[in-house]
């Protein structure tokens, strides 16, 4: 089953960009939901305990994982890269 990645963003973000850099390296796509650009989205990272960005959810399997910060080594583990 495929993995659904959505990354809370904001555009003066340096661990952002290098997220989604890494991310595209990796060849994984992802949806990219920018925290000052939507205000519904603010409140989204608000709701998962969040106070900072990036914030990413990977849907897969039936089940949802939150990774704070941009965390190499969770991501890595959770998107199964060797």
């Amino acid at each position: 089953m495929k993995n659904r990645i959505i990354i809370y963003t904001q555009e003066t973000c340096n661990p952002c960009h290098a997220q989604k850099k890494w991310l595209k390296n990796n060849n994984m796509s992802f949806e990219e939901r920018d925290v000052r650009k939507n205000p519904d989205y603010l409140q989204e990272v608000i709701k998962l305990g969040a106070s900072a960005t990036p914030v990413t959810i990977i849907e897969m399997n039936g089940r949802k994982e939150v990774v704070l910060g941009f965390d190499k080594e969770k991501l890595t583990v959770l998107l199964n890269f060797d």
